[in-house]
């Protein structure tokens, strides 16, 4: 607004200049030189928000997954106004690890949290937080990491280059604010007065519902309606939408959901291949991302995609969602056993990325990708052996 008054008092007190400008049909050139030229009549254009940093393929804005090696795939981060997808790893070990650290950048980073959950109540969740690595202590961890791969197979120089291929892009600093990106020690949990210092609102479906409703049919579930218009209200009520822009310092909304699609969530597609509410989930996600395009918030969301019987279901949720990625754990599979996978504990795949202002989308070179949860870290390698 004051960039807007400024423009305006330049443009009544050079009235005669701009008459005299267009008849002498200055270009377009000329005109942006002339407002480049001046002092401050032009303030910047991408709002200027902690933990967010503009795209610089697309000028989207963006914040941090929490994971840098996952932000690197991604394209830098994950834009504001978009869907992550997480799909669930078959005994839900993993997935909820980046639920968490993405809840932990945004504490850190002052963001506000919505977390949302069928299962387990928000608070607890935000109690098992992991904590934030400083700077000595990180580089510490990826010293030890690299030490203790060493054995003496002719081929370790190869594994270790290959292993740590995304490791040297990735910047490791001291715990602050201002940084973009930060890194988190699992086996240690988020300081308390960093937790009570935080604005976060908790979505926990026991509570907000009765077991008496009665669900209408082809309707949202109550369950999905309870969680829209929860999510809804914090948007509109805390200016989230760009309403009130003045009221408040801009801040993002980060919004983590839990377990979407699950029985627990009231939902039939993963006990029924037809079920009677099998639009229920697809349109949850319609309106969701319709909320999300119009306001500051980026989202989070964890789904048992392998318990859903309809294939056709997943493909909707696949297009309904901006980024999908999908982790594949070891655990009771053949690979478990298979000594060519004993560094690793399972496989991640980035099945869809978005097209943001943009004909093509940011995909990483780095197709076989695999995790593994050291004592403290959680890092995403390649997979050489694929």
């Amino acid at each position: 607004m004051a960039a807007a008054a400024t423009c305006g008092s330049v443009a009544a007190s050079t009235g005669s200049a701009v008459a005299t400008a267009s008849k002498n049909n200055v270009t377009s050139f000329q005109r942006r030189g002339r407002r480049a030229s001046g002092t401050n009549d032009s303030g910047p254009r991408l709002v200027s928000i902690t933990g967010t940093r503009p795209s610089v393929r697309n000028g989207q804005l963006l914040v941090s997954t929490g994971l840098p090696a996952l932000d690197q795939l991604l394209g830098g981060g994950l834009a504001v106004g978009t869907v992550l997808l997480i799909e669930e790893d078959k005994y839900n070990i993993y997935s909820p690890l980046l639920f968490k650290y993405f809840l932990a950048e945004g504490i850190v980073n002052g963001h506000t949290l919505l977390v949302a959950s069928a299962k387990e109540d928000p608070a607890n969740i935000l109690q098992e937080l992991p904590a934030p690595l400083l700077d000595d202590k990180c580089k510490k961890e990826f010293d030890e990491d690299v030490y203790n791969h060493k054995t003496p197979e002719s081929n370790i120089k190869m594994k270790i280059a290959w292993r740590y291929q995304l490791l040297p892009k990735m910047e490791i600093g001291p715990v602050s604010s201002s940084r973009f990106g930060h890194y988190y020690d699992a086996s240690k949990r988020m300081p308390q007065e960093l937790i009570e210092a935080s604005n976060w609102h908790g979505f926990f479906l026991p509570e907000k519902i009765s077991s008496t409703l009665k669900v209408e049919p082809c309707s949202l579930t109550p369950g999905y309606t309870k969680l829209l218009q929860f999510i809804q209200n914090i948007i509109y009520e805390e200016g989230f939408d760009g309403s009130n822009p003045q009221k408040k310092q801009r801040n993002i909304l980060r919004i983590g959901i839990q377990n979407l699609g699950s029985p627990l969530w009231g939902d039939d597609i993963c006990c029924a291949e037809n079920g009677g509410n099998s639009h229920s989930l697809t349109k949850f996600l319609y309106v969701l991302r319709g909320l999300l395009r119009t306001s500051l918030s980026a989202c989070i969301i964890t789904m048992p995609t392998h318990l859903i019987q309809n294939k056709a279901i997943i493909a909707r949720v696949t297009t309904l969602s901006d980024i999908v990625v999908g982790l594949e754990s070891f655990i009771g599979s053949e690979r478990e056993t298979n000594p060519l996978y004993k560094d690793y504990h399972g496989l991640i795949h980035i099945r869809q990325i978005p097209r943001l202002n943009n004909l093509i989308c940011d995909e990483s070179d780095v197709k076989d990708l695999a995790f593994k949860l050291k004592r403290k870290l959680f890092t995403i390698e390649v997979d050489f052996i694929s």
